[in-house]
């Protein structure tokens, strides 16, 4: 069996060891148009900021290294031209000295990962513009920033956001532009806008809704709206685009997008063709549909499935699909999503409830519990989840991993009440915030709470049940402040011929007061997220 990959890294890396676990009489061959064949990307800006301090760490493979633990042939520097599916082998290029070669193949994967969008503009090909994607990529990010008094991040995703918060760690003047009014777009906006907060308070300058249009020489980056940057480096972080380039020459399907489409063991429209990460289309395990998903732990666990389908035949375990889980670290934000959240659903046309709960990380009695603010996301004809978000300080990935397993194993809303999770004062709470959100959600549905998103227009009758003195710190404008130990003994001092809403600092109290309201005649509403998530 003669196995070809067009790739490292992830996707291809993790399918040449697996199928050398499955196989020793295999002829397994990578092909890798860089110098570099495995290697921890992820852990890149990390290196730049000086958390991850020594540069070999991230090398997790030398050619050499992988060749004598596999028993493979490592070619670097090499470049696939292209594929002949008729003879079964691919034209490759040695790009030192330019010599061109063919190589036969039984089966053959491709993993070509995808590149950064360099948007055609003028002067984006100036000197210190960079993107960021390989260990030379790094290292030149890192050799200009020691000269750098300032750097623009342009872009504020995953990627940018990381970037962001290592130059800052450098001492450098930071700057972060975004083309849409919020930053981490896969976050809805009203979770995005602590993450903002936090980049301000440490200092960096953060400019949203702004379209870059040109880089002019002295790098000075303008926009759309007449801002204009002088900064001493740029680093572009606005997205990737798949390296399919290969596969749509040797006439395979692809996407609407551009992605290699392939089916649940990474086959594409040739059978002895797979592909896998990056440049592919995974299924969306909630909506069941297609769409790329450049994610690390998705390419690597493909990689498997098709070593796996190669050896096994439909022994092999298919890859399910995804979920798009994933998570970022802001200064000290943390901030994880799983599924989907509001705007892409509403841009599908799929109907959803939602309710937000603020719960402390651990027992609120032990020192150093944090306030998470967890989003949850469902179906109201299923009580399916379709998707969760959360951001806080601690524990926030506990719980959207959680969350990410529950929507795997289709679990309902009504599923999370009992879920069953580790508990002491240190680690959790009696009542986990995951199960918070269950009962929350499962409230919303049986009628016991009525959500308002937001706090009211003036005129509205608004009850702030915080303690006196919470209330008069940081006032609701138009709320009547009456303290939930009060309210059955004030009832005479709300107007019960017109609807009432309910607000406390975090949601849950408000929630026990508008309980207490409609059982006493009321059309009582409680404001979702509090005073916390509002003001």
């Amino acid at each position: 069996m003669k196995i070809v990959i067009i790739g490292g890294v992830a996707g291809g890396a993790s399918a040449a060891a697996r199928a050398r676990r499955l196989s020793e009489a295999a002829e397994i061959t990578i092909i890798e148009r860089g110098s570099d064949v495995s290697f921890a990307n992820c852990g890149l800006p990390y290196h730049i900021g000086g958390e991850i301090e020594d540069r070999d760490e991230l090398a997790i493979h030398t050619p050499d290294s992988l060749s004598k633990l596999l028993n493979l042939t490592v070619l670097t520097n090499t470049e696939a031209i292209s594929i002949n599916r008729d003879a079964k082998t691919v034209l490759i290029r040695d790009l030192a000295g330019g010599n061109e070669s063919h190589l036969p193949y039984d089966k053959l994967v491709l993993a070509p990962g995808a590149s950064p969008i360099v948007p055609p503009l003028p002067g984006i090909d100036l000197p210190c513009v960079h993107s960021l994607r390989t260990l030379q990529d790094m290292d030149r990010i890192k050799g200009d920033l020691a000269s750098s008094k300032s750097a623009l991040i342009l872009g504020g995703g995953f990627i940018g956001l990381e970037m962001a918060e290592q130059i800052h760690r450098l001492g450098k003047e930071t700057i972060l532009a975004e083309r849409f009014p919020q930053v981490l777009p896969p976050l809805d906006p009203e979770l995005s806008l602590d993450l903002a907060k936090d980049l301000t308070a440490n200092g960096i300058r953060l400019h949203l809704s702004e379209n870059l249009t040109s880089i002019e020489p002295g790098l000075t980056a303008c926009f759309s709206s007449g801002l204009r940057v002088k900064t001493d480096l740029i680093i572009l972080s606005v997205g990737v685009r798949p390296e399919s380039s290969l596969a749509k020459d040797a006439g395979l399907t692809l996407g609407e997008r551009g992605h290699i489409r392939v089916n649940p063991y990474q086959q594409t429209s040739d059978p002895d063709i797979y592909a896998a990460g990056d440049a592919v289309e995974t299924l969306d395990l909630v909506l069941g549909t297609y769409r790329p998903l450049p994610l690390g732990g998705p390419a690597n666990r493909q990689g498997r499935t098709i070593a796996d389908h190669i050896f096994r035949g439909d022994k092999a375990l298919p890859y399910p699909g995804s979920l798009g889980t994933a998570i970022v670290r802001v200064f000290e934000q943390i901030a994880a999503v799983t599924g989907h959240g509001e705007p892409f659903l509403k841009s599908q046309g799929i109907e959803y409830r939602t309710v937000t709960i603020n719960s402390p990380s651990h027992a609120d009695y032990y020192p150093g519990a944090e306030t998470i603010k967890l989003k949850l996301l469902w179906s109201p004809e299923s009580d399916r989840i379709l998707g969760a978000q959360a951001i806080g300080k601690d524990g926030v990935d506990k719980r959207i991993d959680i969350l990410a397993t529950a929507i795997r194993a289709g679990m309902t809303i009504d599923d999370l009440c009992h879920l069953e999770l580790c508990y002491a004062p240190p680690f959790g709470s009696a009542k986990d915030p995951v199960n918070i959100a269950g009962f929350a959600a499962c409230n919303l549905r049986d009628g016991l709470l009525k959500p308002t998103y937001g706090i009211p227009e003036t005129g509205s009758q608004i009850i702030d049940v915080r303690p006196a003195a919470k209330s008069a710190s940081q006032p609701v404008p138009g709320a009547k402040n009456i303290p939930l130990a009060q309210l059955r003994s004030r009832l005479s001092e709300i107007d019960s011929s017109q609807p009432v809403f309910t607000i406390c600092q975090m949601g849950k109290t408000s929630y026990f007061a508008a309980r207490i309201l409609q059982q006493n005649g009321f059309d009582a509403h409680s404001i979702i997220g509090g005073a916390h998530l509002n003001l």
